[in-house]
C-alpha cells in the first residue's frame, strides 16, 4: 500500500454543495471507484473535487455550471441582455441566505476551501461604480488557507428577475480590489485536473491531450491502451491535421497505424472502446501531480478487458501521482476494479457506495479484502 498523506486528498468532506447538504468520505485510494445509484450523487462528488482543485477560480464555477445548462438571461450594467451562469445552483437547495456556505475538502477545516456569498459593502460598491446604490451587491468569496478571492461573478441581492450581471472592474480598480482581497500574498496555486464526462471526447480535445504527451513516455502508454482492445496490430499513433474546423469538427485528428495497412487510420473508425481508452490514457498524463476525474468510466469498455484497463489506472496513476476518483453503474466495471486492486497490491484501490436517504447521504467503504469477496461472488455494491 501507498502512504495516504502522499494524496490530494486522502478523505473528502462536502458541505452545503448542490445535491450534497453534507457527505463525509474517511478514505480515499489513489483510485476511488464511486457507485451509487442514479442522482445519487456520484457525479456532484466529482464536480466537488474539480472545484477543489481549482481552489474556487471563477473558470471552473463557470464551466460547471455552464456544462449543466444552469444559466439566466439577465441584463449587465449597460443595460443589454446577457446569458450568465446561475451562481445559486452551486449552493445546496439554491440558498441565498447570507448564512449560504459551501465547504470542499478534507476534514481538516484549515484545509478546505470555502465559498461564501458576501454583501458588498459601501467601499466594494464603489470599486464597481456602484456607490449610493440602495440595493446592495452580492458578491461570491473563495476562501482556502485563510485567504479570500472576491469572484467576478455579481447580481442583485435579492436573486430575484429580472437579474442585474456586474462584471470585475478592470485597469486601476481591478488593482484595487486585488490589493484588498490579497493582503498576505498570491491566491493559491490550484491543482491539475482533467475531467472526462460519459461522453467521448472530440477530436479537438484529443489533441490537446496529445499534445501533452508526445515524444515521452506516456505516449508508449496511450499506445498500449488501444492494444487492449487491438493487441500488437497497433503500432503507432499520432495527430495529423492543422487548427481548422469543419462543420464543428477540429481539422487535428488523431491517426493509427496498423499492421499491414501502408496508410494510417482515423482513431474514431475503430470504435467507441478505442476513443475511450485512449482518451483516459491521455488524460492520466495530462493530469500528473493532480487529479483525473471519470465519470460513468465503463462507458466504450467491453467488459473482457475491464480488469486491463483498471490495471493500466492504478499503475500510471502511481507512477504520475495521480489521484483518480471515477463512478459507475456497472457490476462488470466493479468486478475489474477488484480484480485489479487486488493484483496491483501497491497501489490503494478504494470502492465507496454511495446510499442516500432524504437529505441523509452515506459512504460505505469496501475494504479490498471484501472487495474481492464482494467481486468473486457477485454481490451487489451499486
Amino acid at each position: 500500500m501507498i502512504n495516504s498523506d502522499s494524496l490530494h486528498l486522502p478523505d473528502l468532506t462536502i458541505a452545503g454543495f448542490r445535491g450534497i447538504d453534507t457527505l463525509s468520505i474517511p478514505r480515499l485510494g489513489r483510485v476511488t471507484l464511486l457507485t451509487g445509484k442514479n442522482s445519487v450523487g456520484k457525479t456532484t462528488v466529482l464536480d466537488a473535487v474539480r472545484v477543489y482543485a481549482a481552489r474556487g477560480r471563477y473558470p471552473s464555477l463557470y464551466d460547471l455550471l455552464w456544462n449543466r445548462d444552469e444559466v439566466f438571461a439577465g441584463v449587465d450594467e449597460d443595460g443589454d441582455r446577457v446569458i450568465a451562469p446561475d451562481w445559486r445552483a452551486l449552493f445546496h437547495n439554491r440558498d441565498t441566505s447570507e448564512d449560504a456556505c459551501i465547504s470542499i475538502g478534507p476534514g481538516n477545516p484549515s484545509e478546505q476551501l470555502v465559498i461564501k456569498q458576501i454583501v458588498s459593502g459601501d467601499e466594494q460598491l464603489g470599486l464597481f461604480g456602484q456607490a449610493g446604490e440602495e440595493d446592495r451587491l452580492r458578491e461570491l468569496s473563495a476562501g482556502y488557507g485563510g485567504d479570500q478571492e472576491m469572484r467576478p461573478w455579481i447580481i442583485s441581492i435579492d436573486a430575484q428577475p429580472p437579474f442585474r450581471v456586474h462584471r470585475t472592474p478592470r485597469g486601476r480598480r481591478s488593482r484595487r480590489v486585488q490589493q484588498r482581497l490579497f493582503e498576505e500574498g498570491e491566491p493559491p496555486t490550484a491543482l491539475s485536473y482533467e475531467f472526462l464526462g460519459p461522453g467521448l471526447l472530440e477530436n479537438v480535445n484529443l489533441a490537446q491531450l496529445w499534445d501533452g504527451v508526445a515524444l515521452t513516455d506516456d505516449e508508449d502508454r496511450a499506445v498500449g491502451a488501444l492494444q487492449m482492445v487491438f493487441g500488437p496490430e497497433v503500432e503507432r499513433v499520432a495527430v495529423v491535421g492543422v487548427d481548422a474546423s469543419y462543420r464543428g469538427r477540429a481539422g487535428r485528428k488523431p491517426v493509427v497505424k496498423l499492421t499491414g495497412r501502408n496508410e494510417p487510420v482515423p482513431l474514431r473508425s475503430l470504435g467507441d472502446g478505442a476513443l475511450r481508452l485512449f482518451g483516459v490514457a491521455l488524460a492520466l498524463a495530462n493530469s500528473r501531480d493532480g487529479f483525473l476525474l471519470i465519470d460513468e468510466a465503463e462507458n466504450g469498455i467491453h467488459h473482457t478487458i475491464q480488469r486491463d484497463f483498471w490495471r493500466m489506472v492504478l499503475r500510471t496513476a502511481h507512477s504520475n501521482n495521480v489521484q483518480v476518483l471515477a463512478t459507475t453503474h456497472s457490476s462488470d466495471c466493479v468486478r475489474g476494479f477488484a480484480q485489479a486492486a487486488q493484483e496491483i497490491k501497491e497501489v490503494e484501490g478504494v470502492l465507496i457506495r454511495l446510499s442516500r436517504q432524504y437529505e441523509d447521504l452515506q459512504a460505505v467503504e469496501y475494504p479490498e479484502e471484501e472487495l474481492a469477496i464482494a467481486a468473486a461472488q457477485g454481490i451487489e455494491v451499486r
